[in-house]
């Protein structure tokens, strides 16, 4: 499905058919395409890229499209790998998953501070929701597993 030209996000670069890979979701997704392009806030004089997600109801396109800038699709990425990693080397240590003494599963360094990745002691279902989050993380190693490899096989063509 063709990736709208003429609302405020103007596509640069386009995957069209991301309904065919859109994980577990393949076939039977409204997540249509992806795009990387000119974000919709820009200002004049000032460009920012963002990712977005483009959803299309059946009848037109979704107002639950989303449109993130770069660094915060990364610093999702950053998340999901970090908690991947929680799960596969550290968990199975705890009754719970965690340790509730401390939540706080790493530190990572950005932009002169860091970003905090935690366990969230608020969330007052946090010993079934860990668990369910780990069983769900396990299932999808398979899939998950094939677009990390493929990101990671990139990042060092790049250099990194």
């Amino acid at each position: 499905m063709k990736i709208p030209t003429t609302l405020k996000h103007k596509p640069v670069i386009v995957s069209e058919n991301y309904e065919q890979v859109d994980g577990r979701y393949a076939e039977h997704t409204d997540a249509k395409g992806l795009s990387l392009g000119l974000a919709q806030w820009n200002d004049r004089g000032k460009v920012e890229i963002s990712a977005k997600v483009w959803r299309y109801t059946g009848e037109k396109w979704s107002r639950q499209s989303e449109e993130l800038p770069l660094h915060r699709v990364l610093d999702l990425a950053i998340l999901i790998t970090r908690s991947m990693q929680h799960f596969r080397e550290d968990s199975y240590r705890y009754a719970d998953l965690y340790d509730p003494e401390k939540p706080v599963i790493d530190r990572i360094g950005l932009q002169g501070d860091a970003m905090t990745v935690e366990v969230c002691t608020d969330n007052e279902k946090i010993n079934q929701d860990i668990k369910l989050f780990s069983q769900a993380l396990s299932d999808d190693d398979e899939l998950n597993g094939e677009r990390l490899r493929t990101l990671s096989r990139i990042l060092k063509e790049l250099g990194y």
